[in-house]
């Protein structure tokens, strides 16, 4: 296993680093950079660094190796546009790119859901434009989620067929509906009436609200014309759900067949 470079502090680079990490005037990069170097002469592993400050095992291994080198200026100064790659394309762009391309795909930062352009530069050490083109080049958008369910019902593919057969080609004389229903729907209130809009005026409601319990809405989708059938209830039991077919069944044609479908 590689092992850390040992950091040893003299007493002016542990005055310096401490007074970095005290100080409200110190950036917040140089403030993380000396608290690595600090830790590291505490005899600290990278791992050990990384889980105590929330970074990874790259970023504390990059700062321990730039102060073993350079000392506190390897630390204080940014990477040049040319450490950055911003540059031409090179073998080391290659490498970031395809790490880029790996972090994003498969790991997530401790203190986020996902990674930002600058989150994610921060921790390879490179520029947040940088990371930008690599996610237009490859379209990725981590801060997009599209939400899927798929049926463990083996027949789902059959019931999926008849659903939109029915649909596409109704049996003659038939009027197909799409019924659905959403339950517990608060139903809530201003604590005092709202005024309208005029002139020189927009509308305006009072920014709490009063809750006067829940309410079901059943929706009835008459897929040919597509018209909408709707009754909200007070609660939501089979009688509800029946006494709601029975509306839908009154304000169809009376010379149709009307099949239902939930």
């Amino acid at each position: 296993m590689r092992r850390a470079i040992k950091i040893e502090l003299s007493i002016v680079e542990r005055s310096k680093l401490e007074h970095n990490v005290r100080s409200r005037k110190t950036p917040v990069r140089l403030g993380e950079r000396s608290k690595i170097v600090l830790l590291a002469n505490e005899g600290k592993t990278n791992q050990q660094i990384a889980k105590q400050l929330g970074k990874t095992e790259h970023t504390v291994g990059r700062w321990r190796n730039r102060f073993a080198q350079q000392g506190l200026s390897g630390i204080e100064k940014e990477l040049s546009r040319g450490e950055n790659h911003g540059g031409k394309n090179t073998q080391e762009q290659a490498i970031l790119r395809a790490k880029i391309i790996e972090m994003t795909t498969k790991q997530k930062p401790d203190n986020a859901t996902h990674w930002s352009t600058r989150s994610l530069a921060d921790e390879l050490e490179t520029s947040h434009n940088f990371v930008a083109r690599v996610w237009r080049s490859c379209g990725f958008k981590p801060h997009l989620i599209r939400t899927f369910k798929v049926s463990n019902d083996p027949h789902f593919e059959e019931k999926l067929t008849d659903v939109v057969g029915l649909y596409l080609d109704p049996p003659d004389n038939a009027v197909v509906f799409s019924v659905d229903e959403k339950s517990s729907i608060q139903a809530l209130d201003r604590t005092q009436p709202s005024l309208p809009i005029v002139k020189g005026r927009c509308g305006t409601m009072t920014h709490d609200y009063k809750r006067n319990g829940t309410s079901t809405l059943f929706a009835a989708l008459d897929v040919f014309s597509g018209k909408v059938i709707a009754k909200c209830t007070k609660r939501h039991r089979h009688t509800e759900f029946l006494g709601f077919l029975k509306k839908v069944y009154k304000e169809t044609p009376k010379d149709t067949t009307v099949p239902l479908k939930q």
